[in-house]
């Protein structure tokens, strides 16, 4: 999974926080913090002032074995930060359930993350009176969020691989659901995790939803922001972009 912004600082699952140059040459930025070797790097967002923020979806499992993290329901993911110029890489949040999407705030006070099986996105202050703090952004999410990105208009696009699922549910809240599909996965059957309902939720500024793009049939859309008229969606897993005239498909109020 690569995820590029405007600067060129990528993160790659498998590596870590990388920068390419415009001809085309790679530097590893960082691959641990505290000592502990990043396993899933994820996403990405640079600030104003050349502060890289990032998150370690876990630091036990990796890209291939991901719904262990799930399945044992234990926090291995972490908030980071990397200064460029120090070449300093700080823990911000330990003890994350997957750490996902990563969006800085028009005003750079503060930086939001997506935990993608508590269904959530929060904020962190990196300034002000709050500086350090954490607060809720958005739950009770209408499923898993992965990426979250800004589209410089007013809102955050926050995109949704898995719609909510009876199982997904009841396994987040009762052990024993978890225990046995762990079970299942280590010595019945490996499954592809590709449950329906995906696509990308709008919100303001405030985390209240304004639109809900998705569909019945599709999984595993990871990415999605609005530029200009139309919506761009992305997939860690399927080989095309999905292209949404906002125009022609605009969002209904329902009840």
């Amino acid at each position: 999974m690569w995820v590029i912004n405007q600067m060129w600082d990528i993160l790659n699952t498998n590596q870590g926080l990388l920068r390419i140059a415009e001809d085309g040459a790679v530097e590893l930025l960082t691959d641990e913090a505290e000592g502990v070797k990043f396993k899933l790097t994820d996403c990405v967002d640079v600030a104003k002032d050349g502060m890289i923020y990032f998150t370690d979806a876990s630091y036990k499992n990796g890209l291939q074995d991901f719904i262990w993290d799930f399945l044992e329901g234990r926090p291995h993911g972490r908030l980071l930060s990397y200064n460029p110029f120090t070449k300093e890489t700080k823990v911000l949040i330990r003890n994350l359930y997957f750490a996902n999407g990563v969006a800085l705030s028009p005003d750079q006070n503060y930086v939001i993350f997506c935990e993608t099986f508590m269904k959530r996105c929060r904020k962190y202050y990196l300034q002000g009176e709050k500086k350090g703090s954490i607060e809720n952004f958005i739950d009770n999410l209408p499923g898993s969020p992965d990426n979250i990105r800004y589209d410089g208009e007013g809102h955050y696009w926050i995109a949704i691989p898995m719609g909510t699922s009876v199982i997904l549910d009841l396994a987040l809240r009762y052990p024993f659901i978890r225990k046995g599909l762990a079970i299942v996965e280590k010595y019945i059957l490996s499954r592809p995790y590709k449950e329906k309902n995906s696509g990308v939720l709008a919100v303001n500024l405030e985390g209240e939803p304004t639109a809900h793009y998705f569909d019945p049939d599709l999984s595993l859309i990871t990415s999605g922001i609005k530029i200009g008229n139309y919506l761009y969606c992305g997939s860690v897993l399927n080989p095309y972009i999905i292209r949404l005239d906002l125009e022609q498909h605009p969002a209904h109020a329902t009840t």
